[in-house]
């Protein structure tokens, strides 16, 4: 569940420095292609990548409709997803109907037996499975996203696509094994080591790895280890490699399925590799890239839960609307009561902007124009916060009925509505493949990667004389253009008179693109080094720029569904909602870079940590 990303910001353990040199090394650092992202924390709204809004194609539409709707029907007719939670199993017959149906094969490319999906139809059917079952949800994204076919799609050999890729068409399930008990990402404390054996035919596993989804019942997966260390420029470097395992060998043991707060059905575990043999031609790529692999698996991997969030979110909206507006109290319906407004209001304008960043992001990665890295991290930290809160309003709108399992209300006769199942299962999304706070830490290294390119020389403390009078001169002209340009602009905003009523959230999100840039480098200038343990103050700016990206897309979404409606307001009026509560949130995040309590709590829970608020806890049994 531990996400890489951690790697390029955790500074707490010791070995920090060769963690981060190994993690930087993985990182792929250049842009080939432009971001939207990249270039809004640099001050540039660049609209035009998103408007007119991306859309599918009408022929590839009706292939993921139709395949959509078969995924349901198989759900709806063979999975009573509350047994799934109760029983933590997903019937074997079930899978293997999937299987036959091409589920576990949906982005394996047609040459290889596979059905070729876009990643908008993949993000579209992993949304419906989500909206059921979040069991079943994360057992394909686990298997498909981030397990054996996405990687080995972009890295495997020919002879390695022809042996493996065609066993998911015949319903085989894959896994990626990286975090362990004690080290979590850290590269320079990985203990699972793979050794080269004599005759050179194959490598030598030995090692264990934690919370491996599919581990459990998978056929085969990806597996992460060390390699033996090379000298690079007199140098000893630490070597990650990725290895294709199957799970059948001899040496690798299940040593524990993993219980969890919710998605009763995940099969996810601890797994054991003694003396395990690997063929030599079963590793994945070059030696010594397993962490760029897997980095590189993550974001594109990441764009299946902002699809399965917004599955969850319409399941909430649809429970919301049906009591909402049936439950009648005081003679009026609790939907319509202000508070119920509230909810109702914030529900469905959320959800709305959850399937624009969804559909946008996914229409990027299918047209392979833009480098989604950052894109991919703000849908993440965006649609799994808004799915939390959205599953907490709703439980809170059915009240007593929302805690209650829905089990216990169909025992009753009454409509055996999910809510508290939905709101335990979709916790863990804020978490895996990236926690809300890694992913703001990973997206302010990509902000600031610009500046560090540029002025990253300066930092180091150990620069020459003569570079220094060469390089700064050059820097101070660039930099008094370049913040010129970012005070000065936005009082020459484009009018986006194309956006009708929502125009002026486009001219907000260019203004305020140019404060952020501005805030961003200022933070930089005055920090430096110190910056990457402002982790507040970087929350604030990254989180801003998030939000400008996802108003961005939701307007545009709007405008164009809008259009497909026949000119109908109510999209428009969804997005102007939405964008009228973002700009609220956005104000109070920039107001608080200045005016906060960081300094009081950095005291509060520092005292904690030395146990001088020991007496608080008190009164309890501790565990």
């Amino acid at each position: 569940m531990a996400a890489v990303d951690e790697l390029l910001m955790d500074k707490k353990h010791p070995g920090h420095g060769e963690a981060m040199e190994v993690a930087e090394e993985a990182r792929d650092k250049d842009y080939r292609l432009p971001s939207f992202g990249g270039q809004l924390f640099m001050g540039k709204f660049a609209h035009e990548m998103l408007f007119p809004f991306p859309e599918q194609d009408p022929t590839d539409k009706k292939i993921g409709d139709a395949f959509a709707d078969q995924v349901e029907h198989l759900m709806t007719t063979q999975l009573d997803a509350n047994k799934v939670d109760a029983t933590r199993e997903i019937p074997k017959p079930f899978l293997e109907a999937m299987g036959k149906l091409g589920v576990f094969a949906m982005k394996v490319p047609k040459e290889y037996d596979g059905l070729g999906f876009s990643q908008t139809n993949y993000n579209r059917t992993v949304m419906r499975v989500a909206s059921y079952c979040g069991g079943t949800a994360v057992l394909i994204s686990a298997h498909q996203s981030i397990g054996v076919p996405q990687p080995l799609r972009l890295y495997g050999t020919e002879a390695q696509k022809k042996k493996f890729l065609p066993r998911f068409r015949q319903g085989a399930i894959s896994a990626f094994a990286l975090t362990e008990p004690n080290v979590g990402s850290d590269p320079a404390r990985m203990s699972s080591e793979a050794k080269l054996s004599e005759d050179g035919k194959y490598y030598i596993l030995n090692g264990e790895k934690l919370w491996c989804t599919n581990g459990t019942i998978a056929d085969v997966i990806i597996v992460i280890a060390k390699t033996a260390p090379k000298i690079v420029k007199g140098k000893e470097k630490q070597q990650i490699s990725a290895f294709i395992l199957e799970m059948n060998t001899p040496g690798v043991e299940v040593a524990q399925r993993c219980e969890f707060m919710g998605l009763g059905g995940i099969y996810n575990g601890l797994l054991k590799f003694t003396d395990v043999k690997i063929p030599v031609e079963n590793r994945l790529g070059e030696e010594g890239r397993g962490l760029a692999i897997a980095l590189a698996t993550v974001n594109v991997g990441r764009l299946t839960l902002p699809a399965a969030s917004t599955g969850g979110a319409k399941a909430c909206l649809h429970i919301a609307r049906e009591w909402g507006s049936t439950r009648v109290q005081w003679g009026m319906p609790v939907g319509l009561h202000e508070e119920g407004r509230n909810k109702m209001a914030f529900i469905a304008s959320t959800t709305f902007a959850m399937e624009a960043v969804t559909m946008l992001t996914g229409q990027w990665a299918d047209q392979g124009k833009v480098d989604i890295r950052i894109e991919a991290a703000m849908a993440k930290l965006f649609c799994t916060e808004a799915l939390w809160k959205i599953a907490d309003v709703t439980l809170q709108l059915r009240g007593g009925r929302g805690f209650e399992k829905a089990t216990s209300l169909a025992a009753r006769g009454e409509p055996a509505y999910p809510v508290e199942r939905i709101l335990r299962d979709c916790r863990i999304n804020t978490i895996l493949e990236g926690s809300s706070e890694i992913m703001k830490l990973f997206l302010a290294r990509e902000a600031m990667d610009p500046h560090l390119k540029k002025l990253g020389f300066l930092l180091t403390g150990k620069t020459s004389t003569s570079k220094l009078l060469m390089e700064v001169p050059k820097l101070m002209g660039h930099y008094s253009w370049w913040y010129l340009k970012q005070l000065v602009q936005p009082f020459f905003s484009s009018s986006y008179s194309e956006m009708g009523k929502l125009a002026k959230y486009f001219k907000f999100i260019e203004k305020t693109a140019h404060r952020l840039a501005r805030l961003l480098f200022y933070y930089m200038a005055r920090y430096r080094q110190g910056l990457e343990h402002k982790q507040m103050l970087l929350g604030r700016l990254v989180q801003t720029g998030t939000d400008l990206f996802v108003m961005a897309a939701t307007c545009s979404y709007a405008v164009a569904q809008s259009k497909k409606q026949g000119g109908s307001d109510a999209p428009l009026d969804l997005a102007d909602y939405f964008c009228r509560v973002t700009i609220r949130n956005i104000r109070r995040q920039l107001d608080a870079i200045t005016d906060n309590d960081d300094r009081a709590l950095g005291g509060i829970a520092k005292r904690v940590i030395d146990k001088e608020f020991i007496w608080l806890e008190e009164g309890i049994v501790r565990e």
